[in-house]
C-alpha cells in the first residue's frame, strides 16, 4: 500500500487543476479529482489513475465527502461569482477533516480594498484558510496568466491581429506563467509540505514581455505576421459578448476589465520575473512562444484557410454590431458588494508593503 498522502484537487478540470492532478499522478500520488461534470478532461484524469468525483464544490456536504480519507488538498477556486462561498465551504470542510496541508491559489493583486470584488474575496479567503494553526498552508499567487492571451488567438491566426486593452505596445508589463508552470509549483508544495509550509510563491514566465513582444511570439508560432492592436475595455467586452470563450460570464468580464486596468498600470511587472518556477517547480519556466506553439499544435482549427478567415471576419463584424453593456451597471444588477473607496494595488500602502521589487528580490533568494 502506498504511504504517500492522498491529495484532493478541486476544480480538477480547470486550467491549473487539471495539470496539477496529472502531475501528481505522474509521481504516483493518490489523487481525488473533484469535477463538475464528466467530459474528456475527467476521462483523461481517469486514464491517469485519478479517482474522479463529480460533485458540487459549493455544497458543504459534497466537499465533506470529497475530503474523506484525504490528507492534503489544492484549493483552487473557480474564477466565477461566489468564489468566497467556495473557499468558505472548502475551509470549513478542511477544518472538520483535519487536513495536514493545503496549497491555495491566491492572486498577485490580492488586497482588502481593491475595486474587484473577486480580488477582495481572494484576500478574505487567504485569511480564512490560514486560521487553523494545525494545518500548514502554501500560497501560490500568480498574476496575469499566459492563458489569458490565448483567448484572442483565433483572431491572431486568421486576421493577423492580437487585440487587448493592454496599453502601449512597447512597454514590457508582464511575465506570464503557463498553466503547467503554475501547476509545477503547486505540485512541489503539495508533495513536500515540510519544505514549503508557510511559504508564498509567485510563478512567472522567464522574462517581461510587451504587447508587441507577445504579438511577435504569436506570429512565429502561427507562421504569419501578427500585430498588436490596443483596444478599449468597451471593445473587449463587445468581443467577448459576440464570441464568448467556454468560460465566459458577464460577472467574470467585469473583473477582467479591472485587471486590464492593473495591467496598464504595470502592476503585474512589479518584482517580475521571479525564479520560483525553477527553484520550487524544478525546471526553467516556459517561454511564451513555447506555450503558444503547444496550443497551436492542439488546435488544427487555427491553420489558415479561406473559409476560416471568412469566419473570423464574420466574427469581427458581429463584434462591431454587438451592443456593449455598462460594466458598473452589470455589477449593480448582480448585487456585487461595493466599497466606498476602492484602491488599485499600487495605490494601496498595505499592498505595496508586501509587493515591492525589494520584497520580491528577497523572496527570490529565500
Amino acid at each position: 500500500m502506498s504511504r504517500k498522502p492522498k491529495i484532493l484537487v478541486t476544480s480538477a478540470s480547470g486550467k491549473t487543476g487539471l495539470q496539477t492532478a496529472l502531475m501528481l499522478r505522474h509521481r504516483d500520488f493518490p489523487v481525488r479529482a473533484l469535477v463538475r461534470r464528466r467530459d474528456h478532461r475527467s476521462e483523461q484524469l481517469e486514464r491517469a489513475g485519478a479517482e474522479v468525483m463529480v460533485a458540487n464544490q459549493y455544497a458543504l456536504p459534497d466537499m465533506r465527502a470529497a475530503m474523506r480519507g484525504v490528507q492534503r488538498a489544492y484549493q483552487c477556486a473557480p474564477t466565477a461569482p461566489n468564489g468566497l462561498h467556495f473557499n468558505a465551504v472548502f475551509t470549513a470542510a478542511a477544518f472538520e477533516a483535519k487536513l495536514e496541508h493545503v496549497v491555495t491559489l491566491s492572486q498577485w493583486l490580492s488586497s482588502a480594498n481593491h475595486p474587484s470584488l473577486f480580488t477582495r474575496e481572494v484576500y478574505i479567503s487567504d485569511i480564512l484558510i490560514g486560521m487553523r494553526g494545525e494545518m500548514s498552508v502554501t500560497t501560490v499567487n500568480p498574476g496575469w496568466f499566459a492563458d489569458n492571451y490565448l483567448m484572442v488567438l483565433d483572431m491572431a491566426a486568421h486576421l493577423g491581429v492580437f487585440s487587448m486593452p493592454l496599453g502601449d505596445g512597447q512597454v514590457k508589463k508582464n511575465a506570464a506563467p503557463s498553466n503547467e508552470d503554475i501547476a509545477r509549483v503547486v505540485v512541489a508544495a503539495l508533495t513536500d509540505a515540510d519544505a514549503h509550509a508557510g511559504q508564498t510563491y509567485r510563478p512567472t514566465g522567464p522574462e517581461l514581455l510587451s504587447p508587441n513582444d507577445i504579438a511577435a511570439a504569436m506570429g512565429r508560432a502561427l507562421g504569419r505576421k501578427v500585430r498588436y492592436m490596443n483596444i478599449s475595455e468597451r471593445m473587449m467586452v463587445k468581443a467577448l459578448k459576440a464570441n464568448p470563450p467556454s468560460n465566459y460570464s458577464i460577472a467574470a468580464v467585469t473583473q477582467l476589465a479591472l485587471y486590464a486596468e492593473e495591467y496598464r498600470r504595470g502592476t503585474f511587472a512589479v518584482g517580475a520575473p521571479t525564479d520560483h518556477v525553477a527553484r520550487v517547480g524544478g525546471r526553467e519556466p516556459e517561454p511564451f512562444e513555447t506555450i503558444v506553439r503547444r496550443h497551436v499544435q492542439e488546435r488544427p482549427d487555427l491553420s489558415r484557410s479561406f473559409t476560416r478567415t471568412l469566419g473570423a471576419m464574420g466574427g469581427f463584424a458581429k463584434m462591431l454590431l454587438t451592443r456593449p453593456f455598462d460594466l458598473n451597471a452589470a455589477e449593480e444588477a448582480r448585487d456585487f458588494v461595493r466599497i466606498a473607496e476602492p484602491t488599485y494595488a499600487q495605490d494601496d500602502a498595505d499592498w505595496r508593503g508586501g509587493h515591492t521589487p525589494l520584497e520580491a528580490a528577497r523572496l527570490r533568494v529565500a
